[in-house]
C-alpha cells in the first residue's frame, strides 16, 4: 500500500514539474502579446555621464527617445531637481515609430564633487512617467587661487 501511495506521490511530483516546464514557454510568447494598445516612451539611454568637469562649466546631453507604442507620444512636461539643470523637449506628437529628445543642460557654477541630478519626463505613456540621470564630478577651478 506504502508502495502505490508513495508511486501516487511521485507521479504528482513528475506531473508538477512538467507543468511548471510548460509555463515558461507561455511567457515566451507573452512579448508578442505584450503590444501595448496606446504610446510607450523608450529611451536609447536612462543615464549620462559627463565624467569630469570644472566648476563653473555648462554641459548639455541629448537623450534621445522613441516611441514603441501604437498611438501619438505628448511629453506634457519634464521636471528637474534644482534650477542648475534646464530642460528642453519635442513638444509636437511623436507618432509611432519616430524619434524625439529631452536635452538637459546643466551648469556647474556653485557646485563641487559629485552629481547626480533626475530628469523626470511626464508623458501620456502607457507605462508612466519615466527617468533619465545625468552625472558628473565637478573639481574646483584651479586657476582662480593660483593668481592670488
Amino acid at each position: 500500500m506504502k508502495k502505490i501511495l508513495l508511486s501516487f506521490a511521485f507521479a504528482a511530483l513528475v506531473a508538477g514539474g512538467a507543468v511548471a516546464q510548460e509555463k515558461p514557454k507561455a511567457k515566451a510568447s507573452a512579448p508578442q502579446e505584450q503590444a501595448v494598445n496606446g504610446p510607450v516612451l523608450t529611451f536609447e539611454e536612462s543615464e549620462f555621464n559627463f565624467g569630469d568637469i570644472t566648476q563653473g562649466d555648462v554641459v548639455e546631453h541629448v537623450f534621445k527617445f522613441k516611441n514603441t507604442g501604437t498611438q501619438p507620444l505628448v511629453i506634457e512636461r519634464v521636471d528637474v531637481t534644482c534650477g542648475c539643470t534646464t530642460p528642453a523637449w519635442t513638444k509636437e506628437p511623436v507618432m509611432p515609430g519616430k524619434t524625439g529628445t529631452v536635452t538637459a543642460k546643466f551648469n556647474s557654477a556653485g557646485k563641487l564633487g559629485q552629481q547626480k541630478k533626475p530628469i523626470t519626463i511626464h508623458s501620456n505613456s502607457a507605462d508612466g512617467v519615466k527617468y533619465v540621470y545625468i552625472v558628473t564630478n565637478i573639481k574646483e577651478k584651479s586657476g582662480a587661487s593660483a593668481k592670488q
